[in-house]
This record gives structure tokens, C-alpha cells and sequence, in this order.
């Protein structure tokens, strides 16, 4: 069933939106998966904070024209679904791991602002860390010299407690 085009304009709008907040797109074909596989996906995408929706190509493109991932139009081709995300990584890596489970779902393409990807660079984007992953790697790394600082300072006096109980045993022997 086609749409109005006030339910056009909306859809458009929508798009625009999301795009103007993300960090990345991708764009993948669906050709020939079952709907169940497709609903399993959208729910990991809405997990993981992924927009995604199946779209028809010519109101994306509307969307994205004169943004930094218009250069991604020219891949609009065959039935796509579209994920975004303000992570960089996270539609890359919602996207690229269903693709791995799923023979009939392909990643074409993707694009970063003014950047555009293959479906190899999506894959090696999503290989990388997420953000979180990244943020508690940094913490453990500052943390660890005050730990360190810490566990010395505690030797000193368990040090101390140990040689009066050696002491303490040899007087008592």
C-alpha cells in the first residue's frame, strides 16, 4: 500500500531527524528473509539504540540530501533497510553480526559524515569496540596506578603487623 503524501512528508521528516543526529548509517539488503528473522533484528537494533526501518529508497534520499551522508544515495538500490545510531559503531555492528547468522540479509554499505564505507569497512567498523567498551578500558587505565598506590601503601603496615606476629611467635616458642 503506497503512502499519501502528507504520510511522505512525515516519513521524510522522521528520516531527517535521525540523520541529523547520527553517527553512522548502514545500509543493508533484505531480499528474501522471513519477517520473524527481521523482527528479531529490529528488537536488538531498539536494544542496542539503532534506528532502523525499511524504507523506500527514493524518501531517503530525499532525507539525506545536503546532509553529510548524501555521497551514500548512489547505493540506494533493491530493498534496503536502513540502521543509524549515534554510536559509531553500534548500526555497523547490530547490522554486520545479523548479517553473519542471516545468508540472505547483505550489508552493502554505510557512511560516516562525509565518508562512505563498503560493506568490508562496515564489517572492520564493526569489529572496533563500542564506545562503552572504550570508556571502561580508559577508567581501568587510570585506575590502576592509584590501586597500585593504594596496595603499597597498604603493605607497609600489614608488613609491620606480620614481623610483631613473627615476634610475637618466636618469644612465645
Amino acid at each position: 500500500m503506497s503512502l499519501n503524501l502528507e504520510e511522505k512528508k512525515a516519513v521524510v521528516a522522521e528520516v531527517t531527524a535521525q540523520v541529523a543526529v547520527a553517527q553512522t548509517v548502514v545500509v543493508a539488503e533484505y531480499r528474501g528473509i522471513k519477517v520473524e528473522d527481521l523482527t528479531k533484528l529490529r528488537a536488538i537494533a531498539r536494544k542496542e539504540g539503532v534506528y532502523l526501518r525499511v524504507l523506500k529508497n527514493t524518501l531517503v534520499r530525499r532525507a539525506i540530501e545536503g546532509t553529510p551522508f548524501a555521497g551514500l544515495s548512489d547505493q540506494m538500490v533493491g530493498p534496503l533497510a536502513y540502521g543509524m545510531s549515534t554510536d559509531p559503531v553500534a548500526a555497523a555492528k547490530v547490522m554486520h553480526e545479523f548479517a553473519k547468522t542471516n545468508d540472505k540479509f547483505v550489508v552493502k554499505a554505510g557512511a560516516m559524515p562525509n565518508f562512505i564505507m563498503s560493506a568490508k569497512d562496515v564489517g572492520n567498523l564493526a569489529s572496533m569496540p563500542s564506545r562503552d567498551e572504550l570508556l571502561s578500558k580508559l577508567m581501568g587505565t587510570m585506575q590502576a596506578p592509584i590501586t597500585q598506590f593504594v596496595r603499597t601503601l597498604n603493605e607497609v603496615p600489614t608488613k609491620f603487623v606480620r614481623g610483631l606476629a613473627a615476634v610475637r611467635d618466636k618469644q612465645a616458642a
